[in-house]
């Protein structure tokens, strides 16, 4: 079945300017089937020239039936959320009452409170992410 689409000129322009100057590759492989849909071409030749399945290729034209040039431009990349992060405010507090001397003094301190083991690397990085830093040293604030 042939997805139908209709594209105004206002469209077509803003589809080939995106296929081009668009920050994000992903976009621009998606405005380029777009573009290529909009002359004519067929699915199968499309996604040749796209680089991407015809599965893909139709999900790229829902996405557009959907919501348009702005889902197109949509990035959904998945970033999983740390273990940690239930945890951040009750950490955060008992850090501020017992500040640790050394990250190895942290890491084992924040698998006895919550049980989750992190390596030095993993529990450095949350640290510098917590909402409010953590002293820099156990002298004063940082």
């Amino acid at each position: 079945m042939t997805i139908q689409l209709e594209f105004a000129p206002e469209i077509l322009k803003e589809l080939y300017y995106h296929r081009y100057n668009h920050l994000a590759p992903l976009v621009q492989r998606r405005m380029d089937a777009l573009w290529l849909k909009a002359h004519g071409l067929p699915h199968a030749q499309i996604a040749e020239l796209v680089g991407v399945t015809e599965n893909t290729l139709r999900e790229y034209f829902e996405f557009y039936q959907q919501g348009g040039l702005e889902k197109l431009k949509e990035l959904n990349y998945y970033r999983p959320a740390s273990k940690l992060n239930v945890h951040i405010v009750s950490l955060e507090a008992y850090f501020r009452e017992h500040s640790p001397a050394s990250i190895k003094e942290a890491q084992s301190e924040i698998e006895e409170i919550t049980g989750v083991q992190r390596s030095e690397t993993q529990v450095r990085e949350f640290l510098k992410k917590t909402p409010s830093p953590l002293p820099t040293s156990r002298d004063g604030p940082g």
